[in-house]
């Protein structure tokens, strides 16, 4: 089960961590951007060969101590095909380098266009008889809210390619609480039944290490509702967006975990991705600054989880 991969390299490294890569042009160094701009001009083919070469960068600084990437697919997205051709580049650099890859497209919907999603990024798509990998991602995030019929799709993707999905239950953005929180007749909130149905849908994804191959995204900014769900969901593996920049602090996030340390991935994004600016470090050094961050965050978590146990 492709969640098993994630927590083995975890324990591994002793680093419950995921680097987001949510690039945007204003975060890579000017020296790369000038070069890039020299090969191709400032268009979007100089904007995503910039972001390549940013992410290369981290990746090779990060990948002895960070077990895992998340690339957002909108950071890509607005860099139009070439960008995409940036995030498969991304992909592949980051799985070369032994990273597992969550892709954050949160992709929502039903029938013959979630199994299009599912091939995507999860499975391989045919072309004439062969069968291609067009992303090639480790796992991917996804919106339930369609209910079953968006999320069956994915779960058969899943298990003949070992591959995982994170399904949005409590997220870290302020106004999740409009929505997420309304309750039901019998007092269930709406993020607590999608943690429900993670739990169903994960029962046919079984895992190695107590967890499913169906995880659920709950923020770090909400640490009441993360020790609600845990207690709730015991063999569903969280992703943990939020921490850092948007607030979240190794306090928040401890409750996402269990006895042995395992349990959840927590994300930073800007918090990596922005250190050298942050740090007033200079250019040449964005991805050493970087990986200092990435190892004060994972110092901050192991203090509050401890050692991680299989």
């Amino acid at each position: 089960m492709s969640l098993d991969r994630l927590i083995e390299k975890i324990a591994a490294l002793q680093n419950p961590t995921v680097a987001g890569l949510d690039t945007r042009l204003e975060y890579v160094p000017e020296s790369i951007r000038a070069e890039s701009f020299g090969k191709f001009g400032r268009t979007l083919e100089g904007a995503a060969d910039a972001v390549l070469t940013f992410n290369r960068g981290v990746i090779d600084a990060l990948c002895g101590i960070v077990p895992a990437v998340k690339p957002q697919c909108a950071c890509y997205e607005m860099y139009g095909w070439q960008g995409m051709r940036a995030l498969r580049g991304t992909i592949d650099y980051a799985k070369k380098k032994g990273m597992y890859v969550i892709v954050d497209g949160k992709r929502n919907d039903i029938g013959s266009t979630m199994r299009a999603y599912a091939a995507a990024y999860l499975g391989e798509t045919d072309v004439g008889g062969e069968r291609i990998a067009a992303f090639g991602a480790d796992a991917l995030t996804v919106n339930g809210y369609l209910g079953t019929d968006g999320i069956r799709p994915l779960l058969d993707v899943c298990a003949g390619f070992d591959k995982g999905i994170f399904v949005l239950a409590k997220t870290s953005n302020p106004s999740s609480d409009e929505l997420q929180n309304q309750s039901f007749e019998g007092g269930e909130t709406l993020y607590e039944a999608m943690g429900r149905f993670c739990a169903e849908w994960g029962g046919s994804l079984p895992g190695r290490h107590g967890y499913n191959g169906v995880g659920a995204v709950v923020g770090a900014t909400w640490p009441k509702q993360l020790k609600e769900l845990r207690e709730m969901l015991p063999e569903t593996f969280f992703l943990v967006p939020g921490y850092g920049t948007q607030g979240g602090t190794a306090d928040d996030v401890a409750p996402a975990f269990d006895g042995n340390g395992l349990g959840a991935v927590v994300n930073a994004s800007r918090t990596l991705l922005c250190a050298w600016k942050e740090r007033g470090a200079p250019e040449a050094d964005y991805a050493k600054a970087a990986a200092a961050e990435a190892v004060r965050m994972r110092d901050a978590i192991r203090a509050r989880v401890g050692a991680i146990r299989l």
